[in-house]
């Protein structure tokens, strides 16, 4: 570790460009140290690890939660390895059946549904700066967001990177459980509501950017979405399936997303 002496004397004998990046490092390594010693992340780690490559070779659907899921068949994909994000489970009870997983990343929704997130009877990914949100339940595992775009981790134990979607943080944990084809099902990527990109909004009534009209309802707490930081991860992502001889395809129904092969749901069955 760096005393205060070592970083001020860096400080004074380095230029910008070479300190500025060595005090993130050590801010990193130190983060990281601390994560380690951490009881609640070592214990998840473990439970994450029992994850690798235990799909190899099979393939999964991840459920965006667009409109277009009410123009798609999802009880086609009962017996298939499926992928739910976010507030996937008010499809649940409709559906007559849970996800293989869940995942959710992003603050608002966390700290708005807990307690609907804690009761899903199916392993949870969740990030781990959310931990005092939700109860360390034994079907949850924590997952530490890393943020130096562009990144795709092939271990996640490691951190992953969000890429401005749970979507892309779900391909990640596909391909850590060596799923060789993953499908993509209502990732519309198009959003009737609009704005500054990240910025928190609160709806003002029934939610026309998703599957259901109280997915995000009167009141809710939101995030405007990142297309464009989404699509640059969709291609990093493509990037690190195809160097591995995996793919990701697109079956989303009338999906505006051009970034991977398009494919007719319904001739996946």
């Amino acid at each position: 570790m760096l005393t205060s002496s070592t970083k001020k004397l860096a400080r004074i004998l380095l230029p910008d460009r070479y300190y500025f990046p060595l005090r993130e490092c050590y801010r990193s390594l130190r983060q990281n140290a601390e994560l380690w010693q951490n009881p609640v992340w070592m214990e998840s780690v473990q439970r994450v690890r029992a994850y690798r490559n235990k799909h190899e070779g099979r393939r999964c659907f991840i459920l965006g939660t667009g409109p277009s899921l009410k123009k798609t068949d999802l009880s086609l994909l009962k017996n298939e390895f499926t992928f739910g994000l976010n507030r996937i489970y008010l499809l649940f009870d409709e559906l007559k059946f849970n996800t293989t997983y869940y995942v959710a990343v992003n603050n608002l929704v966390i700290e708005q549904c807990a307690e609907e997130i804690a009761r899903l009877p199916v392993p949870k990914f969740i990030s781990f700066r959310n931990r005092n949100k939700i109860k360390f339940s034994p079907d949850l595992m924590f997952l530490q967001s890393r943020f130096e775009p562009p990144a795709f981790s092939t271990d996640i134990t490691h951190g992953v990177w969000e890429g401005g979607t749970v979507t892309y943080v779900a391909i990640q944990i596909a391909y850590y459980m060596g799923f060789q084809k993953v499908i993509l099902v209502g990732v519309d990527h198009s959003f009737a509501t609009k704005g500054q990109p990240n910025s928190m909004v609160v709806s003002g009534g029934a939610d026309p950017n998703h599957f259901h009209p109280e997915y995000f309802g009167k009141g809710f707490r939101w995030h405007l979405p990142d297309l464009e930081a989404s699509e640059l991860a969709y291609r990093t992502a493509k990037y690190h399936f195809e160097r591995s001889n995996r793919e990701i395809v697109d079956a989303t129904v009338d999906g505006k997303l051009q970034v991977f092969s398009k494919v007719n749901y319904l001739d996946l069955f």
